[in-house]
């Protein structure tokens, strides 16, 4: 049986299979009740069903799944877990159905290996990976055994990979297992599984920076080994003068950890100081301490580099001293100080609790509890995030910023520890605490002082949310925020305002076309409609209005089928049509009912403005000023058949709000935001964002965006603008956001 080892290991010859009686002893040895029986059944039914299938190897299919039952058993796991190493494959692969495991072995294995074969392999596909990863959630957290069986099945495909023909595949896989297998499994802390999982990924994925930093490190390795076996000396040495029995071994850091260590720091390898790092394994926690003061007392530490996990566990139940001391040769040696309980956590994570219990072999939750935390917690968020809703892209985005992240440790007002990813921010907290506490956040403190929601948390913070009254999230406020829970609880509140407004604007042009018609809009006269139009009820028919999937005039017609030919209604080419947000109005010959409009970024149109729109199949019809330059560009590559004279309805011209941007070179003096202001609220003019892009000694270059009712409006604040003595230049943006920056940037240089 191929143990737990690095990629060099994937390069031997493949083992014989071991064989029914070997599987049933491992179990045994830790499992003495252990149903020998079902373990041999299960074996031999894979044996038998996957009959001639082989492996890219040539070796014969079955010895996979004993492979992977036999990882399980290094995880100590119960024999229905064991029986699903062997049968994972076989509804997937052979003639064998559900039903025939549920039967032949039992209901519970049965829905393990269900679990097991809906994940599937994480295609090249984006969304097909994204709707598996999906699966995968749900699937581990109604039974965690699904996703170790997962874990070790993916890493004996690892260890076999190089026997893939085709390169393309095998980095997919690599990447795969880099970027969802291996974080998941330290999710849950099964350490022996992500380092190896990493390294057999580093492999594959870049050969060359793998031989390269294995090289460096056996050389390093050979150089100061004499260094390194007098630190392990010395230490044995002192412990036992102190009385304290404790086990103490050396490693050199991973590949894969160092490589990480190289690209994230920007350092070379002869910069990296802890390479070399030591465990001394004791029998309690008072020991762990007992070991520390005397290591400090007998070698020069690192301060900054000690860390206490034994008081303050990582999420994933992870406990044990952290240490850095002063060695031989100015050798800095990493020294991990813990139980052998903290030991087995460290390596098997959420396995390390199966045990006894009323008189069954099971994972014991409280157990975890009692040892720091229950390591399956760490799921939450991925659950959390799959709640928000939003498509499988977006469920894979946030998963993976989730799972990609080196962490800090802050704790609320109460002491409750919040794990976050690196440069979170105190929304990123508020949201880690709770979703409606991230959507209600105004502001926090940190340490007890006053901070914005976009401050950095540190470790060690204590961070108090201070709740605001209002739900809708302003602009940009994704922005703040590193965590896919974040950003995936964000999103869905932001899809919940917009589908609130579709459906305000809805109802108002329902009510408006039934005006132009002479009648009234009640709710009540739309019952049939419904039905025609194919929808469940008046939320969806004013949702379908909002978002222009069904025009005003359709709606009329299903109400009152034919009226609008017999009454010899305006012409559908002067149909009022709406931008995505409902804000301005146009009308032009040649408009489709029910088109929607999206004005141009290049030249943001408001109210006054003359227009032109410029129709894309299956989008809508843009909307472009009449002087935008992006337009002498669509003269060459659109078909000038899909150009359409639009003009602005008198509803726009009176009661429209829309928003101009203004671009002004202001003096660098005390005060003159404070005149800006004063002028362009004198012009009845709302300045609602300003963004400073160029700053020097005398000047700053500014943007305004300002709320205005339509083009005259935003000339005469421009004019108000540059009556202001300390206002040296103002003039209309054409362009919106960062892009109107860059160009303005680039003008000026």
């Amino acid at each position: 049986m191929t143990a737990l080892a690095g990629p060099q290991s994937a390069l031997d010859a493949a083992p014989a299979i071991p064989s029914a009686d070997e599987l049933v002893a491992r179990v045994q040895a830790y499992h003495p009740d252990a149903d020998a029986d079902l373990i041999r059944r299960a074996y031999h039914f894979s044996r038998d069903m996957h009959g001639s299938q082989t492996r890219y190897s040539g070796a014969p299919y079955y010895g996979h799944t004993v492979e992977v039952a036999f990882l399980l058993t290094e995880l100590r796991l119960d024999t229905a877990s064991v029986c699903t190493g062997l049968l994972h494959d076989t509804v997937e692969d052979t003639e064998a159905t559900l039903g025939d495991i549920a039967r032949l072995f039992s209901p519970d294995i049965a829905k393990l290996v269900d679990g097991v074969t809906k994940l599937g392999e994480l295609s090249s596909k984006r969304t097909k990976q994204a709707e598996n990863l999906q699966k995968l959630v749900v699937a581990i957290t109604e039974d965690v055994r699904v996703l170790l069986v997962k874990l070790c099945d993916r890493l004996h495909n690892m260890r076999t990979l190089h026997f893939v023909p085709k390169r393309d595949k095998r980095e997919r896989i690599a990447r795969e297992t880099l970027e969802i297998y291996a974080p998941l499994a330290r999710r849950i802390g099964v350490n022996r599984l992500c380092t190896e999982l990493e390294d057999l990924a580093f492999f594959n994925l870049n050969p060359n920076a793998y031989e390269s930093v294995t090289r460096r490190l056996a050389e390093e390795r050979e150089n100061r080994a004499h260094a390194i076996a007098d630190v392990s000396a010395r230490l044995s040495s002192q412990l036992e003068e102190a009385s304290i029995e404790a086990r103490v071994f050396g490693r050199q850091k991973r590949a894969y950890s160092i490589w990480r260590k190289l690209e994230r720091k920007g350092v070379s390898f002869d910069e990296i100081a802890d390479i070399y790092a030591f465990r001394i394994i004791v029998d309690t926690p008072q020991d762990c301490y007992r070991v520390l003061g005397e290591v400090h007392q007998a070698w020069r530490c690192v301060a900054e580099r000690f860390r206490d996990y034994i008081s303050t566990p990582k999420p994933n139940n992870y406990r044990s001293l952290h240490t850095t001391i002063i060695g031989p040769s100015n050798i800095r040696v990493e020294l991990q100080i813990r139980t052998e309980e903290m030991d087995a956590v460290a390596e098997s994570g959420v396995a390390a609790h199966w045990r006894y219990k009323s008189g069954r072999y099971a994972y014991d939750p409280r157990a975890a509890e009692n040892a720091g935390g229950d390591p399956l917690e760490r799921l939450r968020p991925f659950v959390e995030i799959l709640e928000q809703g939003g498509d499988p892209d977006e469920f894979l985005e946030h998963a993976k910023l989730e799972m990609f992240s080196d962490q800090v440790y802050a704790f609320t007002p109460k002491g409750d520890l919040i794990a976050l990813p690196q440069g979170a921010t105190t929304l990123d907290f508020a949201y880690a605490v709770h979703t409606e506490l991230g959507h209600a956040a105004a502001g926090a403190r940190i340490n007890g002082r006053s901070r914005p929601l976009r401050s950095p948390v540190r470790n060690g913070d204590v961070v108090q949310i201070i709740k605001g009254g209002a739900k809708t999230p302003p602009p940009g406020w994704e922005e703040l925020v590193v965590t896919g829970r974040a950003k995936a609880a964000i999103r869905r509140l932001v899809r919940s305002a917009e589908q609130d407004e579709f459906v305000r604007i809805g109802k108002v042009i329902a009510e408006h076309a039934f005006l132009r018609e002479g009648k009234v809009f009640r709710e009540a006269s739309v019952d049939d409609a419904l039905k025609r139009l194919e929808l469940a009820d008046a939320g969806a028919l004013y949702l379908a209005l909002g978002k222009g999937l069904i025009s005003s005039g359709e709606l009329f017609d299903a109400v009152y089928p034919g009226q609008r030919q017999k009454r010899g209604e305006r012409p559908n080419d002067r149909e009022l049509i709406r931008d995505e947000q409902g804000a301005l109005y146009v009308y032009g010959r040649g408009l489709t009912p029910g088109v929607s409009l999206h004005f141009a970024k290049c030249c943001s149109p408001i109210a006054g403005d003359r227009i032109v729109g410029v129709l894309n199949p299956g989008r809508g019809v843009d909307v472009h000023v009449i002087d935008c330059e992006k337009l002498a560009e669509l003269e060459h590559e659109a078909d000038q058949d899909n150009w359409i004279d639009l003009k602005w309805t008198p509803e726009a011209l009176s009661n429209a709000a829309s928003v101009g941007r203004v671009i002004a070179v202001v003096r660098n003096e005390p005060g003159v935001l404070a005149e800006i202001a004063g002028a362009v609220g004198e012009a009845n003019g709302n300045i609602i964002n300003v963004k400073m892009f160029e700053r020097s000694r005398d000047f700053f270059r500014m943007a305004f965006d300002i709320e205005v009712l339509d083009a005259r409006h935003l000339s005469n604040v421009v004019s108000a603008l540059k009556t202001c003595e300390r206002v040296t230049e103002a003039e209309r943006a054409r362009l919106e956001g960062d892009e109107a920056l860059e160009e303005l940037q680039e003008t000026a240089q």
